[in-house]
């Protein structure tokens, strides 16, 4: 009899590093992992089988559905922004290919265990795209369905594999005459820029915040790739694992959306900065604008409403900027 489970792609990055950590602690899961990178020992330790491989497998896909039961998934592997930039054709084939090969995987896995697997799937803010800095400040809060007009490639992706799992979920097969209903269960969360005091950031725009974090901590100089005024939302990594969880725990027929909005605080580079140099005395951060970057980070939203993920299951974070400086120099024993 195969074991109920949850799958995790690229669970070697930095949300999948929370979520494992989360849900070893909660005991709530047995986890199996799938990646191209080996897990760290820690999280190794905390899961059930860890596979080394890729998404583009479709063979290995179907092994491990053989042999186990995926009640739900959590899809994370993706190349992140700024790699996605290089390496457009890759990413594309990556980002997109790999969620269709795994929406396949999650809808020919319900129809074999008759119910329907829940498929969690991040995205980001990178789907927006405002023109100009005098839009950008006059939109606000920007909700799930304006200025869908994504500048990178990595937010090409991402909007359409939005569009895709709302497929999947409400229209696949439609015209079939015995055409199921609703076995991909899809739900998205729209995350802004990330910070964890556990891991280090690797390819995303907004890595400017953590790395101005890291950095200062370490005591090594670090220049900021934006402008001091550059504002957009930002969320600690434990309310990016919560919202993960509480999405995927909602009972369906709360759910109004099948994509969210979720944010936490929004700041400007100036002050994450002023921020890390009050709580590391050997920090020395300064600005060299990548005008490049500084392009795409100006295009998307100074903050987002969530008002629609709070209202419908409860999206409530805890962290601000202050609660996240602290706990990386409460972690890591720096000052």
């Amino acid at each position: 009899m195969r074991r109920p489970v949850v799958l995790i792609t690229g669970a070697s990055g930095e949300i999948g590093h929370g979520l494992i950590d989360r849900l070893h602690r909660d005991a709530s899961a047995a986890v199996v992992t799938l990646d191209l990178k080996p897990l760290d020992r820690p999280q190794a330790g905390m899961v059930e089988r860890e596979i080394v491989g890729s998404i583009m497998d479709t063979a290995l896909l179907d092994r491990i559905m053989a042999e186990y039961e995926i009640d739900r998934i959590v899809h994370l592997a993706a190349l992140l922004s700024t790699r996605s930039e290089f390496s457009p054709t890759a990413a594309h084939q990556v980002n997109v290919g790999g969620t269709l090969n795994l929406l396949e995987f999650a809808e020919r896995e319900a129809e074999s265990h008759g119910r329907p697997v829940v498929f969690l799937y991040p995205s980001s803010i990178a789907v927006f795209g405002l023109p100009d800095l005098e839009t950008k400040e006059s939109a606000g809060r920007v909700a799930e369905d304006v200025w869908l007009r994504p500048t990178t490639m990595y937010g090409c992706n991402k909007l359409y594999c939005e569009q895709l799992g709302r497929y999947y979920a409400h229209h696949y097969k439609q015209l079939a005459a015995d055409a199921p209903s609703g076995r991909v269960d899809f739900r998205a969360v729209r995350f802004p820029g990330l910070i964890s005091a556990t891991t280090v950031p690797s390819g995303g725009t907004s890595d400017y915040a953590p790395e101005m974090l890291h950095h200062g901590a370490q005591g090594h100089p670090y220049a900021c790739f934006v402008r001091p005024d550059t504002r957009i939302p930002f969320m600690a990594m434990a309310d990016a694992v919560d919202a993960l969880l509480t999405l995927a725990a909602a009972p369906r027929a709360s759910l109004g959306r099948t994509v969210y909005n979720v944010g936490a605080f929004s700041a400007t580079a100036e002050e994450f900065r002023a921020r890390v140099l009050k709580a590391f005395s050997k920090a020395a951060i300064t600005y060299d604008v990548d005008v490049k970057r500084q392009r795409i980070v100006d295009s998307w939203p100074a903050d987002v409403d969530d008002g629609a993920a709070r209202r419908d299951w409860g999206f409530a974070p805890k962290w601000q900027l202050a609660d996240v400086v602290d706990e990386y120099r409460a972690k890591n024993s720096l000052s």
